[in-house]
């Protein structure tokens, strides 16, 4: 048995069944009994523990990838050390990898991929621009929600096995996602994560990734040395635009590759908005032409009448080109040589300086960026400087603003902060979150009671925004009791006494009496509020022969309306052959037996809140042993009618038809339905109680989303 399993690490992350490995850790599933959550623990092997360069390193860049926070990166809760292992824990993702998801479907249709690809892009903007570059960005470290969300995982941990990883080591799945310059071993900044996200967008796309090889060595050759087939000329469904963006993530030569996540995005958001677009010719020379293959004509051969005609074209052909030279000797090559002075272009309109210096300089817009202090299509910098000296005809490229991004300040009322915070760093401007902590009657610990500014506020760059988040209801702290070496009924007594909620039993072997608690997950004197729980760990005489069971499901707390059916489960497994025996108790010190059985049906005909634990034992050999799961709280409230809201949404234009499918918070509310796009606006009626996000997409793209209050 893997000797984490059961492990509770600095008495708090309980570590339930192994769930993934790989060449530096291994992942556990484990149970968080400080904030009552299950998250996922990635322990480093014990063989690289031992190296204290390693180490530092991973406790340097853990610590640094845990100030991210966005709904596309897999969020970091923790980094810690405890008896001799080290350790992050992360947020537990309940779906597949892109890569699984890849294998299952081949390729993915444009759409698909536009969606995905646009995720990872906001969360390499958001990780860039704090200074984290992820270096490994491959469809195995990009995790699927059944959503259809897309998460980031692994931010800065190729940084940490780069010391000790080289190429010929590198595992063949991560080196067709590799950079040239990470190849050829050079320096890597924000531009080699684009890169291999335009070759995962190729993958998508095609089905394959650009380049392939029997080793990975040969694989890297081809990244630095290689020009990819074009994906039209694989799948010619492709849209064009979609493989200029492609292909230009895609470019070795790092002045050709997008400069930045937030230019790619801007492009894949002008994509999306316009399918069939061409990006324009003037950015050309950033994007790969596509390979028109020809055969070419043998030679006609020369026929003796000809001759003379031939000579005679070579002399007027000698004769205007000599001319042209004099011309060149004389003018400077048709302005070629002469001296211009660069003109200040800043505070200019963008998109007619073409035209107004087309005489004497090639002007080009390089990019458009957001910037609140100056209106839309007005120049904010230039490449050469105003008051250079270069020759006539040479190219200027501007950057030109895209004015203020319109935001308007979401409802977070009631959210986690957690969540809040990720919905607040979704934007792209650089948005600041300051957290003041209030007492709260009404709102449950750590979920939002009000914002400033206030919903619907709008937003500027760099703005705070400052979230009041509830601590819960004024409590009283309570210091803990020694609880080790007491009688375990005597224990649990004690615990309600001090108005501690009893927490999971767990009988051990041991030489104690059999009864006597040898382990309690808080220790004495720490004070705590009142309600925390505390697990015990309780002697059971001399080892057994029976088996302890072990808990793979405990029971989860409950919210039903009155009248309607409520289950609690529990299951746990041994592996000695012993009979598994359920038993359920109401909470409290006089707990009353109210059922038997994995499962069981919790009563709802009253309103109120009841603790629900079970009580597991095993029987082998005549010999009988139990642990107790987690309290569980049942809360029956009042039963609400659901409301029916109808929401107006219009349709793409053109003829046809188009595919609707609706969400309610990220969960399908209706299955995928056709209609004619020649209606122009249709209802959609969504019944409901409470607040819920409604989203509604249209041929797969996110249309309409919005926050709908289902009241009467």
């Amino acid at each position: 048995m893997d000797q984490y399993i059961g492990k509770l690490l600095d008495n708090r992350y309980e570590l339930l069944e192994e769930i993934g490995s790989g060449g530096m850790a291994v992942v556990y599933k484990a149970m968080c009994h400080r904030l009552n959550r299950l998250v996922a623990v990635k322990i480093l092997k014990p063989e690289l523990s031992k190296d204290a360069e390693f180490r530092r390193r991973f406790y340097g860049e853990s610590q640094a990838v845990a100030m991210l926070s966005h709904p596309n990166i897999v969020s970091v809760y923790d980094v810690s050390h405890t008896d001799d292992c080290d350790y992050i824990v992360m947020e537990l993702i309940d779906g597949i990898t892109l890569k699984q998801y890849l294998e299952q479907k081949g390729k993915l249709n444009w759409r698909e991929a536009l969606h995905f690809g646009t995720q990872i892009a906001k969360a390499l903007e958001h990780a860039h621009g704090r200074g984290i570059i992820h270096r490994d960005i491959k469809p195995h470290n990009i995790m699927l929600l059944k959503d259809g969300s897309v998460k980031v995982a692994d931010f800065g941990i190729a940084r940490v096995t780069s010391a000790n990883n080289t190429l010929t080591r590198e595992a063949l799945g991560s080196v067709h996602y590799i950079s040239p310059e990470q190849a050829k071993g050079g320096n890597v900044d924000c531009r080699s994560d684009l890169y291999s996200l335009g070759v995962v967008l190729y993958e998508m796309l095609t089905g394959r990734p650009p380049f392939d090889g029997d080793t990975p060595v040969s694989v890297a050759i081809q990244h630095i040395n290689s020009k990819a087939t074009m994906p039209r000329e694989i799948d010619p469904s492709i849209p064009i635009g979609l493989e200029q963006i492609t292909m230009r993530a895609m470019e070795a030569d790092l002045s050709k590759r997008y400069a930045s996540a937030t230019a790619m995005l801007q492009d894949l958001e002008s994509f999306r908005k316009n399918p069939a677009m061409v990006f324009d010719a003037s950015t050309a020379e950033t994007q790969p032409p596509h390979r028109v293959r020809t055969t070419p004509k043998e030679p006609e051969p020369i026929k003796k009448s000809r001759v003379p005609l031939i000579v005679g074209a070579s002399c007027i052909g000698a004769a205007v080109i000599g001319l042209v030279i004099l011309m060149i000797s004389l003018f400077g090559g048709f302005g070629s040589g002469v001296d211009v002075t660069v003109p200040n272009l800043v505070g200019e309109p963008a998109q007619s300086l073409a035209e107004l210096y087309a005489d004497d300089f090639n002007i080009e817009i390089s990019d458009w960026v957001y910037d609140e202090t100056v209106e839309y299509g007005i120049v904010i910098s230039q490449e050469p400087k105003a008051e250079k000296t270069v020759k006539k005809g040479s190219k200027i490229t501007v950057t030109a603003s895209l004015g203020t991004q319109n935001m308007i300040m979401p409802n977070l009322i009631n959210y986690n902060f957690h969540d809040a915070q990720n919905i607040i760093a979704g934007y792209s401007a650089n948005l600041n979150v300051k957290l003041t902590y209030e007492e709260s009657d009404i709102y449950v610990e750590d979920y939002v009671i009000r914002t400033s500014p206030a919903y619907g506020s709008p937003l500027t760059a760099g703005q705070t925004i400052e979230l009041f988040v509830s601590q819960g209801a004024s409590q009283e702290l309570v210091s803990v009791p020694e609880l080790v070496g007491m009688d375990v009924e005597d224990a649990l007594k004690r615990i309600d006494e001090e108005g501690l909620a009893r927490g999971s039993i767990k009988y051990v072997g041991s030489d104690l009496p059999k009864g006597t608690v040898t382990f309690q997950s808080l220790s004495q004197s720490t004070d705590v509020k009142k309600n925390t729980v505390i697990n015990l760990q309780v002697s059971e005489g001399s080892l057994s022969a029976a088996q302890v069971p072990s808990i793979t499901m405990q029971p989860s707390s409950l919210t039903v309306e009155q009248g309607t059916v409520a289950t609690l489960s529990a299951y746990a497994e041994v592996s000695d052959g012993g009979t598994v025996n359920y038993e359920w108790f109401t909470g409290g010190l006089n707990g009353q037996q109210v059922g038997t059985g994995a499962v069981l049906t919790v009563p709802t005909d009253t309103l109120g809140t009841t603790n629900y634990y079970c009580k597991i034992t095993n029987t082998l050999d005549g010999k009988t042993v139990s642990i107790n799961t987690n309290m569980a709280k049942v809360s029956v409230i009042a039963k609400v009618e659901p409301v029916t809201k109808v929401l107006d949404l219009a349709l793409p234009s053109g003829e046809g038809t188009s595919t609707i499918v609706v969400k309610l918070d990220g969960d399908n509310y209706t299955a995928p339905f056709t209609v004619s796009r020649s209606e122009g606006t249709i209802q959609i009626a969504v019944e409901a109680t409470g607040n819920h996000i409604v989203d509604v997409y249209v041929d797969g793209l996110l249309t309409l989303s919005k926050t709908v209050t289902f009241t009467q």
